[in-house]
């Protein structure tokens, strides 16, 4: 079974129906909830998702949302190694840095799934869209 961190996008895609990105959240997504895959995801993508949430929706609803996503997929750790680590990379984008970190950190995640390949060009992870990781 593969273990991927699900990166801010690819939720976000699924939240607000993002089409034609959404139905390959969704499909992400129910193979977590499916135990056919591993998804992960970090305390900052969870605090990036409820701030964009809740621009447009109530604090009830915000927190519900996260509340199922987070019965499917489980959190790593951001701590200061993974900080450092991320501050002195090469990464141009820290947030992306922080992401990529924590994965490596986990020793068990291989794949970053985004729509940002492009901003992880630095990892040694694979990274892929959630449509070409499906395919």
């Amino acid at each position: 079974m593969d273990s991927v961190l699900i990166d801010t996008d690819v939720l976000l895609d699924l939240f607000f129906d993002r089409q034609p990105f959404a139905e390959y959240s969704t499909e992400v997504l129910n193979l977590c909830a499916e135990k056919k895959l591993k998804g992960y995801t970090t305390p900052v993508i969870i605090s990036n998702v409820y701030y964009l949430l809740r621009k447009t929706t109530k604090h009830t609803i915000v927190i519900e949302k996260i509340k199922q996503l987070l019965n499917i997929i489980d959190i790593i750790k951001v701590d200061k190694r993974v900080v450092l680590n991320a501050l002195n990379s090469e990464f141009k984008d820290f947030e992306d840095a922080l992401q990529n970190f924590s994965a490596l950190e986990n020793g068990h995640i291989k794949i970053i799934l985004t729509r940002n390949i492009k901003d992880f060009k630095k990892s040694e992870l694979a990274v892929l869209s959630p449509e070409l990781y499906l395919k």
